[in-house]
């Protein structure tokens, strides 16, 4: 049977029928034309169309008429078959049944295809279809009862901690832009985009396009921030360098979501940010250890004239009081935390608190090392200088991490010192809650001490 020949005749009869107006028309074609194309029709909607209007002079005067009308109904996939795609769709993405037919035909046609399906959010849950953003990434949660556990209260989270210095900095400052590539919601930032819409750009989900903005408003003299989650800033990796770096411009990215993120699983986990940034030349990469610190290092960030990033993680931190005064910190300055004997502890970012519970049952120094790039070459010379062993603790890859950066600088100076590396393992880690996978990978307060030991004992 010759399907095209059969749509051929079906298109005839939609657009002759002299008693339906033209949108009419034009929408029966439409709806036509999608039930077709999830059986055995083997032409696009552009072809076939062109083939019914060359046998009918009516009907091309009609098209003549409504021209603009019919190009954006009948020929929906035009955009994508001038750029070579065989434009199939749209079709209903949740008959499953009919989406199978419909790839198992696509099979058959020849050169690169675009099949447009269409979905709903939350689709056959009605709390899920009412609120698409709360049910986007759910804890576990028993579904008869309609409703989300809530989690205890232990203080506000890194994100609200962000949200809530974007709205500070922007009253102070009327330059300041934020982007957000279709996360204003997880990072924070629904109060700052109802008190300053002026200044909020969503891009939706173009990673790229969010950094190259950013890189666009630096140089019309604005001062963007860029909030974007950890995973998400490995697609725009290739405009990191190209747009911002090169050119050294004063773009900050408040990156969220840096190491475990727990249920969202592999491709979520923030693993390697600090790895992948830290070998860009003109950098400044900061990891703060508290909620307080993260404030202000968001403001040293936004001050800074060159491109910075500030990493923290997903959830609250250790309860720290946050300072509404903002205070530009000393670029490339840690802190010695505690003081001890043998063993030196550089921490990096919120392991802080586990690393000063390890570090009082073995009476070792701690350093809150803030900054990732610069380092605190000073403060390493100095913990080098009094101590035996190094240990680093970060919560990234250790591959490339800022141990990787400790190791790098010693070797430069010629300061032979071991050095005891504790971060994230070499390879992709699976789904669990933050707590469960910080003690199944050694980097809670007991598996640090553990790891020491063992480091020592070898």
């Amino acid at each position: 049977m010759n399907h095209a020949g059969d749509v051929h005749a079906d298109m005839l009869v939609i657009l002759n029928d002299n008693e339906m107006s033209i949108s009419e028309n034009v929408g029966a074609l439409n709806n036509h034309l999608a039930q077709l194309l999830s059986g055995n029709f083997y032409t696009s909607i552009r072809e076939g169309g062109k083939k019914v209007l060359s046998g009918a002079p009516p009907i091309k005067e009609l098209v003549r008429r409504a021209e603009e009308h019919l190009k954006g109904m009948v020929v929906p996939g035009t955009l994508f078959e001038e750029l070579g795609f065989n434009y199939i769709g749209p079709v209903d993405g949740h008959d499953v049944e009919e989406l199978v037919k419909t790839i198992k035909n696509m099979r058959n046609l020849k050169g690169p295809q675009f099949l447009h399906v269409m979905t709903k959010k939350g689709k056959g849950y009605a709390p899920a279809e009412k609120d698409p953003i709360g049910y986007h990434a759910v804890p576990k949660f028993n579904p008869a009862e309609d409703t989300l556990p809530k989690a205890a209260s232990k203080g506000p989270t890194f994100s609200k901690v962000f949200g809530d210095w974007l709205c500070d900095m922007a009253a102070e400052d009327s330059k300041l832009m934020a982007i957000t590539p279709a996360m204003r919601e997880g990072s924070g930032m629904v109060r700052f985009s109802k008190e300053f819409p002026d200044q909020y750009f969503d891009v939706a989900i173009a990673e790229q396009h969010a950094v190259t903005l950013a890189s666009g408003m630096a140089i019309g003299n604005y001062n963007p921030v860029v909030a974007i989650y950890s995973t998400f800033l490995q697609r725009g990796y290739d405009q990191l360098i190209h747009d911002v770096a090169i050119m050294d411009l004063p773009v900050m990215f408040a990156i969220d979501r840096g190491g475990l993120v727990g249920a969202d699983g592999q491709t979520h986990q923030g693993a390697f940010d600090l790895s992948f940034m830290r070998c860009i030349p003109n950098m400044v990469i900061m990891a703060p250890s508290d909620e307080n610190e993260c404030r202000q290092m968001l403001y040293t960030g936004y001050k800074h004239t060159g491109p910075s990033a500030v990493r923290y993680p997903r959830g609250t931190g250790c309860g720290a009081e946050i300072q509404q005064e903002m205070t530009a910190l000393p670029i490339g300055k840690g802190l010695v935390r505690r003081e001890g004997e043998n063993v030196a502890i550089l921490s990096f970012g919120t392991m802080l608190p586990a690393a000063l519970e390890a570090a009082e049952a073995l009476n070792a120094t701690v350093a809150d090392m803030r900054f990732v790039k610069p380092l605190d070459e000073a403060l390493i010379d100095e913990l080098a200088a009094k101590h035996d062993v190094l240990v680093t603790v970060e919560e990234n890859a250790i591959a490339g991490g800022a141990g990787s950066g400790v190791i790098e600088y010693l070797m430069k100076r010629r300061q032979p010192k071991p050095v005891l590396q504790i971060g994230l393992p070499d390879y992709f880690v699976h789904q669990g809650t933050q707590e469960e996978l910080h003690e199944e990978l050694g980097i809670d307060a007991k598996g640090i001490e553990a790891q020491i030991r063992k480091y020592l004992a070898d």
